[in-house]
């Protein structure tokens, strides 16, 4: 049943990116080198649907986000800081996130599919694998211990510091920082007047809440219970490569049915728009950038406990604390990809990116 609430999660998002644009790293390249604002405002409106739907699902009792890893006891900030920029560094070498790694897939990028075995193969390495013997030796142990507020929310650090009961003060927030984020989106004209960004936040912000009301409410069986997660894309790719190897012995789950209905709801909207086309890598150096960009991805996205979905989109409707820097670190690598790109010169790539950060986000 959860791998069927993934599949139909993933046919939804899918389509969306497919038929609506709605890409996180196509967000920030039109902002960093275009000053194009809409598809960045998208992305800020699914954050702040997510964001409510899921603090109100979570008081009525059916999200359980209390007990995902994104409001853990330890707050793990120099895996946010580490791996989200390395994460937006492999990703600005890649040219998309795991998220549109798939939707590529699914319209018949060939490219897509080395970027998926390496990036898969890294995440999992680095979770349960040789590589995650670096990430526990040199990140892990830098983690704080929260476990006497209860968790690494917001909410969790509000309540110890006002005294206030940590539900209200997470339906406070719930109610408060989307309408924010709201009014900021449809401060922009050219975003008012674009219905088919609007309607990408409004659809990939409710997807985001239905995983976690899926596997908070399907999954909360007593004698088997399932992690509460929602829409992420790095470590779920590699766990398809392994369900795949081991099909006899694995058990599907809610991330193994995300990632194949992500790529079926990309390739049915890519075949109903006529989009279906085969690419390959122009010559080897754009392989290899793609390679290492793919493994960068892996790496950093399990540190940093997240992707710009993961982490961006589905953490941040948590409020989580490690959320913010996680997707910070994300916006800083990927914005220092871009401009190295471009440039093909590190010093000059810390000098447009200085530039950029004395410049105001209207």
């Amino acid at each position: 049943m959860l791998a069927g609430c993934g599949l139909g999660a993933g046919l939804v998002v899918g389509a969306a990116a497919r038929g609506v644009r709605f890409c996180t790293f196509g967000a920030i390249e039109d902002w960093i080198l275009a000053d194009d604002t809409r598809r960045m405002r998208s992305w800020g409106l699914a954050m702040a649907v997510a964001m409510m739907a899921v603090q109100f699902l979570d008081a009525w009792g059916g999200a359980r986000i209390g007990e995902s890893f994104y409001l853990s006891a330890s707050f793990g900030w120099a895996g946010a800081i580490v791996g989200g920029l390395l994460f937006g560094f492999g990703m600005a070498m890649v040219g998309t996130c795991g998220y549109g790694t798939l939707v590529r897939l699914g319209g018949g990028d060939l490219r897509a599919i080395v970027v998926f075995l390496v990036l898969g193969l890294s995440a999992y390495m680095t979770a349960r694998g040789i590589t995650g013997v670096l990430r526990e030796a040199v990140i892990d142990p830098l983690s704080l211990n929260l476990e006497k507020l209860g968790g690494q929310g917001l909410s969790h650090l509000l309540s110890a510091a006002l005294g206030i009961e940590r539900s209200s003060i997470s339906m406070g927030l719930g109610l408060v920082v989307p309408l924010v984020m709201v009014r900021w989106c449809f401060q922009s004209a050219a975003f008012r007047a674009a219905p088919r960004d609007i309607f990408g936040g409004l659809i990939i912000g409710l997807a985001v809440a239905a995983g976690f009301a899926a596997t908070g409410i399907v999954g909360a069986d007593p004698f088997d219970p399932q992690r509460v997660e929602s829409l992420t894309y790095v470590l779920p790719p590699g766990e398809t490569i392994i369900y795949l190897l081991t099909f006899s012995g694995a058990t599907i789950d809610f991330g193994v049915g995300l990632v194949i209905g992500t790529i079926a709801g990309a390739f049915l909207t890519a075949a109903a728009k006529r989009e279906l086309r085969l690419e390959a890598f122009d010559d080897a150096r754009e392989m290899r950038r793609h390679l290492l960009g793919a493994l960068l991805m892996g790496f950093g996205g399990v540190t940093a406990l997240g992707c710009t979905v993961g982490q961006g989109i589905s953490g941040i409707a948590t409020l989580s604390l490690s959320a913010p820097l996680a997707l910070g670190s994300i916006l800083l690598g990927a914005a220092f990809g871009l401009h190295y790109l471009v440039s093909g010169s590190v010093r000059e790539a810390f000098s447009a990116l200085h530039a950029v950060g004395r410049e105001p986000f209207n």
